[in-house]
């Protein structure tokens, strides 16, 4: 029998947006776990932002808890659901409305695929700089809802740097719109930045206006590699320095990684020989390929000269360049080698993580559960991923683990989440890294925006009835 409130939907909807019954169940919640049904009462399918009011206005009312579903690529649980929430789909909200060239912005619905955005923006000769693994599959709402970082964070900064104006449906179906185009504005509070971020527990995002930037006319590429994390350290310094503002991407990876990523059995062929504890994947942004490559390889002879390095090997071409890429963004060539992955996306001062690594190395290999493990990170700007292959996935096995790789963290004033949020697998340790205090105005915000609790709920932070 439907409830009444689901009956209220499809009258306003329509029957052809609301799915129900078996249905439901031949959908999923996690691109990665496509093989397990979905729980939820119904999934319903908006095509505009009134859409979406009708859908909460009626929730609110009948104290529904609602799930919005994006590219469902999310690592920290935000999209699992359960059988008595309805699930807001975004997949059809999915229009690119306005390319302004004038104003280098782009005005679109959330349920864009990010990929979508960058051939769009590149017929125009424009860059919009986010850039990570799951961008084939992630939305745009998704995407800024857990404030994605990615690849170029450290030359073009997280999501939020790249949101200029947003349109929000709140918990009672209210309809916030700011859709600016206008980098500066200090006229108040910046609303906006309430709901980047807030991993869809204050409102359901349903269009942006994004920062475009001018596409570089270059880009060049190269493999290092050291066996000190120090030099690690001080490459960037000098690397960042001798490129004049010109790099856009840091990426380390351990030597077990590398090994990984570059087996036969992956058919990708390695840059470096193997033997060197870290190897680095540098990006330089630039306007004249051939002088911005002369300049490169000469920064890599001297850092050679000077033992700064002890090997490099500098792209030739475009073709190179995206093997080199591959290398760091082909996740799942590790996933594909490890049982009951555990993943983790952490973040802490830069100085601090050779030492950080090599201890939690240290004990994963002293846990007898523990079967393999990866890590690479943006390092640049402090961002580490871990992936733990495990014996099994039970509760007290999964929280052993996450005390090794949580723990320490306090004490370095890190952070149990870099870029993918909290959803409700990092929940019990977001104490870790924010203050009681803080929790307590999160905690108050989301009341006060959401007093049912209806949004994502227990996502984050619990529902306090």
């Amino acid at each position: 029998m439907i409830e009444e409130h689901i009956k209220q939907i499809i009258q306003k909807l329509g029957a052809d947006k609301v799915l129900l019954g078996a249905g439901v169940k031949e959908r999923y919640e996690h691109i990665w776990e496509m093989d397990k049904p979905l729980r939820a009462k119904a999934v319903v399918f908006p095509l505009t932002t009134q859409d979406v009011s009708d859908i909460l206005t009626i929730c609110h009312e009948y104290h529904q808890p609602i799930a919005v579903h994006g590219g469902l690529t999310n690592l920290t649980g935000s999209t699992e659901t359960n059988a008595d929430e309805l699930v807001i789909c975004m997949e059809k909200m999915n229009v690119i409305e306005e390319f302004d060239l004038s104003s280098r912005t782009i005005t679109l619905q959330s349920g864009v695929i990010l990929e979508a955005i960058h051939q769009e923006v590149e017929k125009e000769n424009l860059l919009f700089p986010m850039s990570f693994g799951a961008q084939g599959s992630a939305q745009i709402g998704g995407v800024i809802a857990t404030n994605a970082g990615g690849l170029r964070v450290f030359r073009y900064g997280m999501t939020r740097n790249l949101v200029l104006g947003l349109e929000v449906v709140l918990a009672d179906g209210t309809i916030i719109s700011s859709m600016k185009k206008i980098i500066k504005d200090n006229s108040g509070y910046d609303l906006k930045q309430l709901f980047i971020g807030s991993e869809g527990t204050l409102g359901v995002i349903t269009k942006a206006v994004l920062r475009l930037h001018q596409k570089p006319k270059s880009r060049n590429s190269a493999f290092v590699a050291m066996n000190d994390f120090e030099n690690v350290v001080a490459f960037l310094k000098f690397i960042d320095e001798g490129l004049a503002g010109t790099l856009s991407g840091y990426e380390l990876l351990w030597e077990r990684n590398y090994k990984a990523m570059t087996d036969p059995s992956t058919n990708i062929s390695k840059p470096l020989s193997y033997g060197y504890k870290y190897y680095v994947l540098i990006e330089s942004l630039g306007s004249d390929y051939e002088k911005d490559q002369q300049r490169l390889e000469s920064l890599l002879e001297e850092a050679l000269t000077s033992e700064l390095i002890l090997d490099a090997a500098l792209a030739q071409s475009m073709q190179h360049i995206e093997l080199f890429w591959r290398i760091r963004e082909d996740v799942d060539i590790l996933v594909s080698q490890c049982n009951n992955v555990q993943n983790f996306d952490i973040s802490l001062p830069v100085s601090e993580i050779g030492t950080y690594v090599d201890t939690v190395f240290k004990t994963l290999n002293e846990t007898s559960e523990v079967d393999n493990f990866f890590a690479h990170g943006h390092v640049a700007d402090g961002n580490i991923h871990f992936l733990i292959s495990k014996d099994n996935n039970t509760i007290e096995l999964t929280d052993k683990i996450n005390t090794i790789i949580y723990k320490p963290l306090t004490a370095l004033g890190g952070s149990v989440s870099a870029e993918h949020g909290i959803g409700t697998h990092k929940k019990p340790y977001l104490k870790l890294c924010r203050s009681k205090e803080e929790i307590q105005l999160m905690q108050l915000l989301k009341t006060t925006m959401d007093s049912r609790g209806i949004l994502n709920r227990n996502k984050v932070l619990n529902y306090e009835n």
